[in-house]
């Protein structure tokens, strides 16, 4: 760069005029040489660049993909899409569609080899004919016709710490009725759910605790498929494929699926405190949003669009609670709302540090502000209760900001403009604390519940459909 900020923080409109023409054609060559290397910089990307893959955001590798203002409600109707022939390059046209991921059709099978010894068997008898609906008697003629062998993980019976592994067999019986019928014992099976690829069913080599430690390593310590196979052989000694890890984080997915309706949604939904932050997932081709809504008792993850339809679907329309969100426009509907400062405070900081000189005077003002207010807010929590409403206190101060806001709702610098109609959009919002100081004032506590899935998302870049997110994805409205 030719030019630094110290020397961008000393011109301005009045220093250009007065320049004469020798000195702007040198002014405006050392500009143009400072412009084309930033517009290059922020043109790097994974595919022009040493950059890493993890750091391109979801929204950009996602094709088609569209991106909402988080401050401003679009009122504006949606263009028209381009046709597909005018969008398909012409090399795409010849290229072969993409295969089925798996196993190729030909290639080599291989068996499920039960090396590990039997310490228990287990038999599975009807109990009535289910032809005709008669309990079977004690002296029923009875004999195996199929059986199955299940490995699990349990506590050691002698109470020392760590992990045994059980091998079960699963021997199915049928039984003769009195009126000539055989009867089979079923595996148990879970109803058809079109919403599901997988189905639930006890015909399954891994047991419910090995089930739920593969999803441990998987999802909680983001470990590889074929990571968490090479644990399970090197330290337990199981041998599983990477289709039966696969099947088993899938079927874990379903089999808690249940419970989110049941018994997780009435705690979002009742809380007096509730926190929301949302940030973008690539599923396949598509961006979509990966939502949080964490309380002190619950915390759901639900992955969909960025849209209001999404939010009521979670929240219901008549959530009474107090919610502490970022300025997205659609959180707007809901009259008892915290905004987080943090998000504010950084943005004024940027507009301080601005070489614009439209934008520093008034991020300067609102940060000398908020130190205010805060440090008020703190001393508020340590005094009696109930603490003093300081927005009537600072009732003078608070009015002077506004009319700073909006003197500055046309303003030519962008992210000026942006932050005083964020403060008049989301005004009772942003100081609701002042009148309840024993409210949070930062929206952290949801972002650190997204950490662990923003690092996961960094690591697979997203999920290719929707049976690849556990648990369930709430919606995809």
């Amino acid at each position: 760069m030719r030019l630094s900020p110290h020397d961008l923080r000393q011109i301005d409109e009045a220093f250009i005029a007065a320049l004469s023409e020798a000195a702007l054609r040198v002014l405006a060559v050392n500009l143009l040489v400072d412009l084309k290397e930033a517009h290059d910089r922020l043109g790097q990307n994974p595919a022009n660049s040493s950059r890493p893959s993890s750091s391109q955001p979801p929204w950009e590798a996602a094709s088609a993909a569209e991106t909402e203002d988080p401050t401003e409600d679009p009122t504006a109707p949606a263009s028209e899409p381009p046709s597909s022939a005018a969008t398909t390059p012409a090399s795409d046209k010849n290229k072969a569609p993409a295969g089925k991921p798996g196993k190729r059709p030909g290639a080599p099978g291989c068996g499920r080899l039960v090396t590990l010894p039997v310490q228990e068997e287990i038999l599975h008898s009807p109990d009535r004919c289910r032809c005709c609906g008669t309990p079977f008697p004690a002296d029923a003629p009875t004999k195996g016709y199929n059986g199955r062998y299940a490995l699990d993980v349990v506590a050691p019976t002698s109470g020392s710490p760590g992990l045994e592994v059980r091998h079960t067999k699963h021997v199915y019986l049928q039984r003769q009725c009195s009126c000539g019928h055989w009867t089979h014992a079923e595996p148990g099976r879970c109803a058809e759910n079109t919403d599901w690829q997988v189905e639930l069913t006890e015909w399954h080599l891994a047991g419910p605790m090995l089930v739920a430690l593969i999803c441990a390593l998987s999802l909680r310590q983001r470990v590889s498929r074929r990571g968490v196979q090479e644990f399970l052989a090197d330290w337990l000694g199981v041998s599983l494929s990477i289709a039966a890890i696969h099947q088993c984080l899938h079927e874990a997915g379903r089999a808690v699926a249940p419970v989110i309706e049941r018994d997780i949604v009435p705690l979002i939904r009742e809380a007096e405190l509730l926190h929301v932050d949302e940030t973008g997932w690539k599923e396949g081709n598509q961006l979509l949003w990966l939502w949080v809504f964490t309380c002190t008792t619950a915390t759901l993850f639900a992955i969909g669009r960025r849209s209001r339809r999404m939010l009521h679907k979670i929240l219901g329309e008549a959530f009474v609670g107090w919610l502490m969100s970022d300025g997205f426009w659609a959180y707007r509907d809901y009259d008892r709302r915290l905004r987080c400062l943090a998000h504010l405070i950084r943005k004024a900081h940027g507009l301080d540090q601005s070489l614009d000189p439209l934008a520093r005077p008034f991020g300067a003002a609102t940060l000398a502000l908020f130190e205010d207010l805060l440090q008020q807010v703190y001393q508020a929590r340590e005094g009696p209760q109930p603490p003093a409403d300081l927005y009537q206190k600072n009732r003078g101060k608070l009015d002077a900001f506004n009319d700073l806001c909006v003197d500055h709702w046309d303003c030519a610098h962008e992210k000026t403009r942006q932050l005083a109609r964020e403060f008049t959009h989301d005004w009772e919002a942003i100081w609701a604390v002042l009148e309840f100081p024993r409210l949070p004032i930062t929206n952290n506590w949801a972002e650190q519940a997204l950490r662990h899935w923003v690092i996961s998302r960094r690591i697979s870049q997203g999920t290719r459909t929707e049976q690849g997110l556990w648990p369930s994805r709430s919606s995809s409205a």
